[in-house]
């Protein structure tokens, strides 16, 4: 395109060459020709000054206010980052954009896609494989231990205890157990004759018959068997009762008496430094970081299924429920406007740095290939219409005199 803008100027540089001659010798109608030549290489220069001028000094001539682009370089990249910010990153531009994006909607018609779904619940794997095997073992197991272990430490277990114990209690819920371990206290006396006997026996004294000690261990036997059926039959039994009245005390006393929370205390901190307790706590991270990647790796895991029929379902009411795509348009839009109000400037930033770290005349060169064809069609019509305003010209000033 410079050829032709260039070419087109020697053109009518020798159209007026030609003319001029032609006017000597007397051609009335070169005088036309020459003038609309003149005027034409006039504005094909100003033209190709102006265009030069842009990217360079003309000529290599130290002129004022030439080779824009390499000289304002920076002023232009902060010029077009504030631009950007007041017409692209504008609070009202944005919510207007974001309202008839309706990105809810769209969202969950691509969501309600099983293949989607899928797709990114294996983005989803991959981000959790990453972020898993970033972490090092032993800086996760010391934050678990910091975090786990004061936490407990630093919460008193009696009161809490003691009221989930309450409810517990206040409910019946606790009666299942007791039944269980009254059968089973049954039971155990039922097949445990000959123990009962030899405890009996053992007990007796030294000079007391043996036909006696059984006696007396048989007697022992039946009354013990006959209560502990009297206990597990009757559910208004008095040791049921009783048993009920020290649990519902219990559960008081752990709220209320400083004395059993002190105990309540003294055993968790038995209970903390036991040293099954402490591997299960170092040991946690390693079991739940297996767990995870195994899960993340298998394609048919529980996890990625229940995942991906999550991310399925939400998709499918965010079509199917206009609350929800509200709900999920306004958080949106809430999340894109704060964005864009509270850091717009290092968003421009981006632009700004940018074209600081670009060298002036490579700037120069890659605009002017990006539009310099363009531009050179300036320096085209230029000529065009500095022959044409040459001519008009030239014309009435001769039909003027």
């Amino acid at each position: 395109m410079k050829t032709v803008a260039g070419g087109l100027l020697l053109a009518v540089a020798v159209i007026y060459v030609l003319a001029q001659w032609r006017e000597h010798e007397g051609a009335a109608w070169a005088g036309y020709v020459r003038a609309a030549a003149e005027a034409g290489m006039v504005g094909a220069l100003a033209d190709w000054f102006a265009v030069t001028a842009l990217f360079r000094r003309p000529m290599g001539l130290p002129i004022p206010h030439t080779a824009i682009i390499p000289t304002r370089k920076d002023a232009l990249g902060h010029n077009l980052g504030e631009f950007v910010g007041s017409n692209f990153l504008a609070e009202p531009v944005v919510r207007d954009k974001l309202g008839r994006a309706d990105i809810g909607h769209r969202v969950g018609v691509w969501l309600d896609d099983a293949d989607h779904a899928e797709r990114v619940t294996s983005e989803l794997a991959t981000a959790v494989r990453g972020a898993v095997q970033v972490f090092r073992d032993e800086d996760v197991q010391a934050v678990l231990e910091q975090a786990v272990l004061r936490k407990v430490l630093a919460q008193p277990w009696g009161p809490p205890l003691g009221r989930i114990l309450g409810q517990v209690f206040a409910d019946g819920s606790h009666h299942r157990l007791v039944d269980l371990v009254c059968d089973r206290a049954y039971d155990w006396v039922r097949d445990n004759h000959e123990t009962v006997l030899r405890v009996v026996s053992q007990r007796a004294p030294s000079w007391s018959p043996k036909f006696f000690d059984g006696m007396v261990a048989d007697k022992i036997y039946a009354e013990v068997l006959s209560f502990a059926w009297a206990v597990k039959t009757d559910p208004d039994h008095q040791m049921r009762k009783a048993v009920d009245r020290f649990l519902v005390d219990f559960a008081h006393d752990l709220q209320h008496d400083e004395h059993t929370i002190a105990k309540a205390e003294q055993i968790k901190r038995q209970v903390i430094a036991h040293p099954e307790v402490q591997n299960l706590v170092a040991s946690a991270w390693g079991t739940a970081k297996r767990m995870l990647l195994d899960a993340a790796e298998d394609p048919s895991s529980e996890l990625r299924l229940r995942v991906r029929d999550g991310l399925q379902g939400l998709g499918r009411r965010l079509v199917e429920e206009p609350e929800l795509r509200a709900k999920v348009d306004g958080w949106l839009e809430g999340a894109a406007v704060y964005v864009v109000s509270h850091y717009r400037a290092e968003i421009t930033t981006l632009i700004t740095d940018t074209v600081e770290r670009w060298d002036a005349e490579e700037t120069s060169r890659k605009i002017e290939l990006q539009v310099g064809r363009d531009l050179q069609f300036i320096r085209i019509n230029g000529t065009v219409v500095g022959a044409l305003a040459g001519l008009a010209i030239y014309t009435l000033t001769q039909l003027v005199l």
